[in-house]
């Protein structure tokens, strides 16, 4: 989907289809009272007769009598203008985006300005309204046999501002832009199967990702390389399965070589059957998706490389299958990681934290700002926040504040859970120097609680995504979250 700004006035539109907003009750916005006095009042007498009430996502298309440029004009119920909040913002976009679709309109504009939301400004306005409708055309249809048909729908977009606003609608734009991107790339990555996304594929795609790239630089640590470092966690993980793990670290520069970057970790387990404390067949399928951590790294350096941030950037991607396997790891198995740190492996399904522990020690190499692992860690993470905030835990609290308020700008929530220090005692074991869980209790806390016994060198913040990275049952697939937040952190970062 292509977008463009346009500065005319509302009654001397120019598209396919012209989008006008109604609040309840039936009040038209500024540019439809002006299309309205344009048509003798044809609009008003439409609202009069109660056609249209302007409830939230309520849509009304009008193909023939408006005198103007516009071959359409679409009115979109706003609901009550108290009552408009971020969430109801979206279901007006998302309104938006099927009546366009349904009407084969092929181009459109709008106005974000007329969208009475109180509290944010056009930027943000012109910004998440461009990334809502750039997401809305994404399908994941590669794997498909047959002929594709043509798609339908819109394909481009214009966004009408007053001039004085056109250099911070464009940049609004541009970010919105970058961030689909970065998102569609990370939902490719998450909705691949295992078969086709393992972890020499990731490690492909990485390399993919920088080619031509003068400001990407990327490294791939093999498994013998990884018994160098004396990684003894990760390559625990791995040794069940034929697809050797690959340590994978992308650098970003846009900054000084001096400048500390910023440090991603995503957990990259390209499938999870538990190993041998095997889990459920149902659902299993939904494993691929174990992985999105890392591709919500993936998307992240796509978004931030699109901008050409000033900013250092580096993503770490440990990535490796867990497989049941004559050699796979036991539980009561102990192993060191490459802290030096020693663990007894009770559940082998709980291995992200193994694979990350490793990856974490070893980002201290770059000397880091901060660090932000991400992962698909616990279902203890969907029974206490549900599936509509990611968890944050951390030992920063200006890391985390500073998260949080990037998640509240971009409407990518997360919400913190404690790291309190009695939570450390349930990790106790007799034979090494910790368990890799930490029972039934607070299992989203233990997780990070061992995370953070290899983090105390930096800054570091712990994002659990287990509730908001896929969604399951008829809209089946990867979220591409929380690319949006990280992006905005690092926005925020060169600002």
């Amino acid at each position: 989907m292509e977008f463009a700004l346009k500065h005319n006035t509302a009654e001397k539109a120019r598209s396919a289809c012209q989008v006008i907003t109604v609040t309840q009750p039936r009040k038209l916005s500024a540019g439809g009272q002006r299309v309205d006095s344009s048509n003798k009042g044809m609009l008003s007498a439409i609202l009069k007769r109660g056609d249209m009430e302007g409830k939230l996502g309520q849509t009304l298309l009008l193909t023939s009598g408006i005198a103007g440029a516009a071959q359409r004009v679409l009115l979109v119920g706003c609901g009550k203008e108290s009552e408009m909040n971020e969430r109801n913002f979206a279901r007006v976009i998302d309104a938006i985006v099927k009546a366009l679709t349904a009407s084969g309109a092929r181009d459109t504009e709008i106005c974000p300005a007329d969208i009475p939301l109180k509290g944010r400004d056009l930027s943000w306005k012109v910004r998440q309204a461009t990334l809502l409708l750039g997401n809305s055309e994404y399908r994941f249809e590669r794997l498909k046999s047959g002929k594709k048909a043509a798609r339908k729908g819109l394909r481009k977009v214009y966004v009408n501002v007053a001039r004085g606003e056109a250099a911070r609608a464009a940049k609004a734009i541009g970010e919105a832009v970058a961030i689909s991107a970065g998102m569609s790339l990370s939902r490719d990555l998450g909705n691949l199967p295992a078969n086709i996304c393992t972890p020499t594929y990731l490690a492909k795609q990485a390399r993919e990702l920088a080619r031509g790239d003068k400001s990407l630089r990327v490294n791939v640590l093999e498994e013998a390389d990884m018994k160098h470092l004396k990684m003894g966690s990760l390559l625990s993980v791995s040794a069940g399965s034929r697809q050797p793990a690959k340590l994978i670290a992308i650098k970003y520069r846009g900054a000084a070589a001096a400048e500390q970057p910023v440090v991603l970790v995503g957990k990259g387990v390209t499938f999870d059957t538990g190993g041998i404390s095997l889990k459920p067949g149902q659902a299993m399928d939904e494993m691929k998706f174990d992985m999105c951590g890392a591709a919500s790294v993936f998307g992240t350096l796509k978004a931030v490389t699109q901008m050409q941030l000033p900013v250092n950037v580096v993503g770490i991607i440990p990535a490796t299958e867990n497989m049941p396997d004559g050699i796979a790891t036991r539980p009561g198995d102990i192993v060191t990681s490459m802290s030096g740190q020693t663990i007894e492996i009770l559940n082998t399904d709980a291995e992200g934290r193994l694979i990350l522990c490793d990856a974490l020690t070893y980002a201290a190499k770059f000397k880091p700002r901060c660090v932000i692992d991400i992962a698909t860690l616990t279902g203890a993470c969907i029974i206490a926040l549900g599936k509509v905030p990611s968890a944050v835990l951390g030992n920063n609290p200006a890391l985390i504040n500073g998260l949080i308020k990037s998640g509240q700008q971009i409407e990518d929530k997360i919400w913190e859970l404690p790291l309190w220090d009695e939570y450390q005692d349930q990790l106790k074991s007799n034979f090494a120097d910790m368990a890799n869980i930490g029972g039934r209790d607070a299992g989203t806390i233990t997780a990070a609680c061992f995370l953070s016994r290899f983090t105390k060198d930096y800054k570091w913040a712990h994002l659990d995504i287990a509730g908001t990275a896929w969604k399951s049952g008829e809209d089946k697939g990867a979220t591409g979250r929380p690319v949006p937040l990280l992006t905005q952190y690092i926005l925020n970062q060169v600002k």
